[in-house]
C-alpha cells in the first residue's frame, strides 16, 4: 500500500524544514503533502524547498485543511501529522502504519508523553467516558498524529475546530472500523493561554455531544 503523509499547516515557518526533514528519513512514505492553511509566513516557500509537494487551503481550519488533504492526496493509507513538532522519533510513521499494513487495524491514534493536555484530561476524556466508554482507554483522543486507510476518511464528518480530532475518533468506532492507539515516545509542542483553551473546551465539547446525541447541530 502506498503511503501519504499530510502535514495541514499554518504559519509554521519554523518548524516545517525539521518536520518534513524527520518524515523524509522514513523509507515507507511515498508522498509529503503540506496543506498551507491561509498562512501569511513562508510555510509553503519553505515546505516546497524541502521536497513536499504543497496545495494552499483558503478556509481557515484544520478541518478544511485536512479535507482538502485527503481530496489532494494519492496513497492507500493517509498519515497525518502536527506541523509545530520537531522531535518525531525516527520511526514514528512506521509505528502509525504497521497495524494497517498488518492488518490489524483500519485506523490508528498516536500516543505520546507531553507536558500540558489540560482539555485532554479536564474535558475530553471525562466527557468520552461519560457518552462513549469504549473509547474511555484512548489517552491522547485529541491527538492530530493519525493513520488510517484513505476509505476510512471518506466515510466521516470533519469538523472545522478544534472539535474535528475527537470527532474523527468518534466517528471511526461509530462506523464499525477497527481502530487501535500507539505509542510514539514523547513529543514537544507550544502550549496555548487560557482564552484558547477555553475556545478548544467548548469546541470539544461539542463535537462529543453532537455524536452522543445530545445537542442538535447549528
Amino acid at each position: 500500500m502506498s503511503i501519504s503523509v499530510i502535514i495541514p499547516a499554518y504559519n509554521e515557518e519554523k518548524y516545517i524544514s525539521k518536520v518534513i526533514g524527520l518524515v523524509k528519513k522514513c523509507n515507507c512514505v511515498d508522498e509529503i503533502l503540506v496543506v498551507d492553511n491561509n498562512s501569511t509566513d513562508n510555510t509553503s516557500k519553505i515546505a516546497k524547498k524541502c521536497g513536499a509537494r504543497t496545495v494552499f487551503c483558503k478556509d481557515q481550519g484544520k478541518g478544511y485543511a485536512m479535507e482538502m488533504g485527503i481530496k489532494e492526496a494519492s496513497g492507500d493509507v493517509l498519515v497525518f501529522l502536527d506541523g509545530d513538532i520537531c522531535n518525531y522519533k525516527k520511526d514514528f510513521i512506521k509505528l502509525l502504519i504497521n497495524p494497517i499494513l498488518n492488518d490489524e487495524a483500519d485506523f490508528v491514534k498516536a500516543t505520546f508523553k507531553r507536558d500540558g493536555g489540560r482539555v485532554t484530561e479536564l474535558v475530553a476524556r471525562p466527557l468520552l467516558e461519560l457518552t462513549f466508554p469504549e473509547l474511555g482507554n484512548f489517552t491522547q483522543p485529541l491527538s492530530g498524529i493519525i493513520a488510517g486507510r484513505k476509505e476510512v476518511f471518506t466515510k466521516i464528518t470533519l469538523e472545522k475546530d478544534y472539535g474535528v480530532d475527537v470527532g474523527i475518533l468518534i466517528d471511526v468506532y461509530k462506523n464499525k472500523d477497527r481502530l487501535t492507539e500507539v505509542t510514539i515516545g514523547s513529543i514537544k509542542n507550544y502550549s496555548q493561554d487560557w482564552h484558547s483553551l477555553i475556545d478548544m473546551s467548548k469546541q470539544v465539547s461539542r463535537a462529543i455531544l453532537i455524536r452522543a446525541n445530545k445537542i442538535k447541530i447549528k
